[in-house]
């Protein structure tokens, strides 16, 4: 069986920059399966669907022409590694999200990234819904305050004019989504919890190397 790993949390838990560091020290594939929905929104921007039903916008998941080559991101032959990454983005994501059909279109095109040698997959329902057979399922967290000042600081870096209130406000409210969405809601149940509010990148990667590395020798 091809090993995964599953990395969940919740929005600015650390989990993506993590879930890469853990896949480049394995040498395993890596998805980042939040691209999907943002690619999903994205889309239903530039064809005028951001407002569309359900039925619809799992139509569009279900049929994107989307391509992944090493770090950059193609939709439809256009690269949008950056456009995907908007605030603006990411909130219509978290929306869509939301919509079980949409996440049913994409469920199949997530489990097609497992090949070998191995998946690191991060996301928020990784381990609950896409990868149940995961050898290894982390659910990375912090605190909301460490949460949002990660977040500003990411922003600033970016350019962005953002003030605090705004990001604190955008973070509880796509924690509120996640947590109570009727399909794959945010849980980390049965998981490995990571609390990285006083860790560094590298000592959250190093321990989930270590839990990883006590699974596979269970596993042999």
């Amino acid at each position: 069986m091809i090993p995964v790993i599953t990395i969940d949390g919740p929005s600015a838990s650390g989990k993506g920059t993590v879930a890469q560091r853990v896949a480049q020290q394995l040498g395993f594939h890596y998805l980042d399966s939040g691209a999907l929905y943002r690619l999903t929104a994205l889309a239903a921007v530039r064809q005028g669907l951001a407002a569309a039903g359900e039925e619809t916008l799992g139509q569009l998941a279900a049929q994107l022409p989307v391509e992944f080559s090493g770090n950059d991101i193609y939709l439809a032959g256009d690269m949008v590694t950056e456009a995907i990454r908007t605030e603006d983005c990411g909130r219509l994501a978290s929306k869509l999200s939301a919509f079980p059909a949409v996440r049913t279109a994409l469920l199949e095109r997530q489990r097609n990234f497992l090949r070998p040698p191995g998946l690191v997959a991060d996301g928020r329902d990784m381990g609950s819904v896409v990868f149940p057979q995961a050898l290894l399922k982390v659910f990375l967290t912090a605190t909301p305050e460490v949460r949002a000042q990660r977040r500003f600081n990411q922003l600033i870096s970016k350019g962005v004019d953002v003030i605090m209130d705004d990001v604190v406000r955008d973070l509880r409210n796509r924690d509120e989504r996640d947590r109570t969405r009727a399909v794959a809601p945010l849980d980390p149940t049965g998981a490995l919890i990571l609390d990285t509010s006083a860790l560094s990148i590298d000592q959250a990667m190093v321990q989930i190397l270590a839990w990883y590395s006590v699974n596979a020798q269970h596993e042999g």
